[in-house]
């Protein structure tokens, strides 16, 4: 079927400006990061990029999903996109006069009352990503992947130059200088330069995004916002639930495991999540291309039997990803300090819960595109219940262990959910029981490599490619999975 390999080659397209450079992100900054800082340090990152997430669900309220459904007439489009864009830019401009305003209570808030231009800046991050937000939605609705694309990976590599220069370069300057650079550099001041490396590239996203923001005649309208946000209010309260689902581990550790070493516990798990969250880019670039693709193949009679063999061949190809990291994880380790390897033990659970959210995610287009949006907040608010619970009541006894099988029930539950509300307002039929032998080849082989004694790396690695190989023939074999994204045959 010709219109899912396309979606498959937009997938590749996105996965340029998305995998690149978050894999630059995690395999260059995480790894610098932990050989730079002490767990406690990096912890203050991990913490404060949690609550990050958090705050740019609600500072974009859905209207990315909104823009979406309301831009598909082509006589709003330009309605839409310029009321969208006033909307953020004003909500944006409001958080930040409002945390500089108090600024004092925000910081004690976080615990950060000592760092006070650490939350300066990080508002300041999270109000331009957020205004970002609808011009980034404008380069896919147009089908424009590679201006997408370069511009976020310029956004990491902007990044990534200035976090290594002002933490591995500008020290050096710093010591061999009598003049003005030792007036603005301070080379005690360690992780702030994260942050304001962060805010310099966001900054210049917004630069580079410009030449879509002027060229539309700015005009306000209120019906049309209005419109906009009942339909995606909900859409907040959903992305904010699955947020928390995404997050609050981070944010609970430090508080359930004590002031002393909670940062460190942060830190540690956050190194070893990091390496997990390969999973979450591949579903990431997916939904950067299916979102539209789903909206607007959603008036075709044949929709129901598109979104059927999507999920399939999603399915069988994150679970060819999550067995690429895991299986080789004894070599992807190395990409951190030792003294952070020891969560290494996490990566297997996380990624799996990371395959379930793109199952959910899949299957959650039921929903939006028959305006039924209130069932995505009574689905992720469950699994964000789920999320609490279990860290609130097992961190203290099992520690950062707690919080990554919470996403394997959170995100477990959800599934369930959406399958049960959607037999009532838009069955499909997936036909998931029949990817169960490829879930069950996946885990046994990771269960395998995980507790089997090699000998030497390289008969782990001989043993585990033989484990890999076996899955992709099989793939091929039953579903023809190479044919269907190299030939096109389905």
């Amino acid at each position: 079927m010709n219109e899912v390999r396309k979606l498959a080659g937009q997938t590749v397209v996105y996965g340029v400006g998305t995998i690149i450079p978050r894999f630059l992100n995690y395999a260059i900054l995480t790894s610098f990061y932990t050989y730079v800082f002490k767990k406690e340090q990096y912890g203050v990152v991990t913490e404060l990029y949690a609550w990050m997430a958090l705050l740019l669900i609600v500072l974009t309220y859905g209207m990315e999903t909104g823009f979406f459904r309301f831009s598909q007439k082509k006589e709003d489009y330009e309605k839409v996109y310029s009321t969208s864009l006033i909307s953020l830019f004003t909500t944006s401009l409001v958080f930040i006069i409002l945390v500089n305003i108090f600024i004092r209570p925000v910081a004690g808030f976080l615990k950060y009352s000592e760092n006070f231009d650490y939350i300066r800046m990080f508002s300041a991050i999270v109000a331009i990503d957020a205004f970002c937000a609808i011009p980034f939605a404008r380069l896919r609705r147009d089908n424009r992947p590679v201006i997408f694309s370069v511009i976020k990976i310029a956004n990491v590599l902007i990044t990534i130059i200035t976090v290594v220069f002002l933490l591995k370069i500008a020290p050096g300057i710093y010591k061999n200088s009598t003049g003005w650079f030792r007036n603005i550099y301070n080379p005690d001041y360690g992780v702030g330069y994260v942050f304001l490396a962060n805010l310099i590239g966001s900054s210049a996203t917004m630069l580079m995004l410009l030449p879509f923001i002027i060229k539309v005649r700015l005009r306000f309208y209120r019906e049309t916002w209005n419109r906009m946000i009942v339909y995606s209010f909900p859409l907040l309260i959903a992305g904010l639930s699955g947020s928390i689902n995404d997050v609050i581990d981070k944010i609970l550790l430090r508080r359930l495991t004590g002031e002393e070493s909670g940062l460190a516990t942060v830190g540690e798990y956050g190194a070893g999540y990091k390496i997990a969250v390969l999973m979450a880019l591949f579903i990431q670039m997916f939904r950067f291309a299916a979102e539209p693709f789903f909206f607007e193949r959603a008036r075709r009679d044949n929709a129901r039997e598109t979104y059927v063999i999507v999920m399939k061949y999603f399915v069988i190809v994150m679970l060819i990803i999550y067995m690429v990291l895991n299986l080789y994880l004894s070599g992807i380790q190395y990409i951190i300090d030792p003294s952070y390897r020891s969560s290494m033990v996490v990566v297997p659970i996380v990624s799996m819960a990371y395959i379930l959210y793109g199952i959910y995610l899949n299957h959650s287009i039921w929903y939006k595109i028959n305006d039924l949006t209130r069932f995505g907040v009574y689905i992720t608010f469950s699994g964000a219940v789920v999320t609490v619970i279990i860290n609130l009541l097992f961190i203290p006894q099992f520690g950062y262990m707690a919080s990554a099988w919470a996403h394997v029930a959170s995100y477990g539950l959800m599934i369930i959910m959406s399958f049960i509300f959607a037999r009532k307002y838009y069955r499909i039929d997936y036909k998931l029981g029949q990817l169960l032998p490829y879930f069950l080849i996946a885990i046994t082989s990771v269960i395998f490599a995980a507790l089997y004694n090699y000998k030497s790396i390289w008969s782990e690695l001989t043993v585990n490619t033989v484990m890999l190989a076996g899955f992709l023939i099989f793939a091929q074999y039953r579903d023809k999975v190479f044919n269907t994204f190299f030939k096109g045959n389905i």
